[in-house]
């Protein structure tokens, strides 16, 4: 079992009376049970690190007698619960975190109504910290913070009301070592990125396997800023992808000049929208210069939210020869499948421990027609 003094009281971690084998055994014996009816074979398993695994973080700051420390919900849900370490954070994060407290606690414009931290690191050890105020944030607040970044060697940004103030840089920089293959990312602040770099890199291969056979052309709904798009896009002859975040599209436009890939097109849209365009029922000038009747696709990529795919887009994709599903919510999942599954067959299922500790299990499906 994960050594934590906070077991069984900090609302992070539910399943607090397990091993890490005991409970991602749980895990799956839930989902098994719970895909039963679709008769999967096999199922592949993909495990975490057992400890010093999460690469995002947020704290609330608890304020008393002049001190301040980090907190979290209690699993009961009654008042915080104060902590001085957090043993799922990764070694930077965690190797920070007290430094970062007592420097903070000694500096009065600092200190004074912060609320929050938040912390953004890499596998590479960079990190943004981010603290948030409930007052607002002056030039005095950035001079105290532009010597705690110096003295700290980290990004910082100062967020309050309707104010962001950025240290130096407000993203941080990754590489994902994924098989024999390096990617390179940079990941904005406020933005979307996978909690687990390296469940995250074993998602990144499962998927750039799976679909290395497939021909033709890739279109990928809810692209975020690249992060399978990059690495999927070698396996294809072209790849259109869309996301309707302007700042992930930013991020992906970047990560894709980083890593000298020229074969994928990003585009600001929502599912919605790209199907009314490829339906020919409406013209986008974010579409402009792109012809999608050149395209030839066969495959589709699904990343969606914990809804799931709403009911047109789960028509659309029946079009594919291919779907390449990842799913947050096995709820959504199962409700997709029973519809997809009249037209595809399952040809794998995979399991991916994102949140250990957690009742939360990603999950990925490769469905041909």
């Amino acid at each position: 079992m994960m050594n934590c003094k906070y077991f069984s009281l900090c609302g992070s971690c539910t399943l607090y009376g397990l091993s890490y084998e005991e409970q991602f055994k749980r895990k799956i014996d839930f989902m098994k049970n719970e895909f039963r009816e679709f008769d999967i074979k096999d199922f592949e398993l993909f495990r975490s690190k057992e400890s010093r695994f999460r690469d995002r973080a947020e704290f609330r700051i608890f304020h008393k007698d002049n001190k301040i420390s980090y907190a979290m919900n209690r699993i009961d849900k009654k008042a915080p619960l104060e902590i001085d370490s957090c043993e799922i954070v990764n070694n930077s994060i965690y190797s920070l975190m007290p430094s970062l407290k007592r420097e903070i606690e000694k500096n009065l414009i600092l200190k004074e109504k912060l609320f929050a931290i938040e912390f953004l690191s890499s596998s590479t050890r960079d990190i943004l910290i981010t603290l948030i105020y409930h007052k607002k944030i002056d030039e005095m607040w950035q001079k105290e913070a532009n010597i705690l970044s110096k003295k700290l060697n980290t990004a910082l940004i100062g967020r309050s009301r309707k104010i962001k103030t950025v240290i130096n840089r407000d993203f941080i920089e990754e590489k994902l070592k994924t098989g024999e293959k390096e990617y390179l990312y940079r990941y904005l602040e406020n933005s979307f990125t996978q909690p687990n770099s390296s469940v995250n890199s074993q998602m990144i291969l499962w998927t750039k396997n799976k679909s290395i056979s497939f021909s033709g052309d890739l279109l990928e709904l809810y692209c975020g800023h690249g992060n399978f798009t990059i690495p999927l896009s070698e396996n294809f002859n072209r790849v259109l992808a869309t996301e309707i975040s302007k700042t992930s599209i930013k991020s992906a436009l970047f990560n894709a000049k980083l890593n000298g890939v020229k074969n994928i097109t990003f585009v600001r849209l929502s599912s919605e929208e790209l199907i009314s365009a490829l339906k020919k029922e409406r013209v986008f000038r974010r579409l402009e210069g792109v012809r999608l009747d050149d395209y030839d696709f066969k495959t589709v990529f699904v990343d969606p939210p914990r809804a799931g795919l709403d009911e047109k887009t789960r028509e659309f994709v029946k079009s594919f020869d291919n779907i390449i599903y990842i799913s947050c919510n096995p709820v959504t999942l199962k409700r997709d499948l029973k519809d997809l599954t009249k037209v595809f067959d399952i040809k794998s299922f995979a399991l991916f421990d994102q949140f250990p500790y957690t009742n939360h299990l990603e999950s990925g499906v490769i469905l041909q027609k």
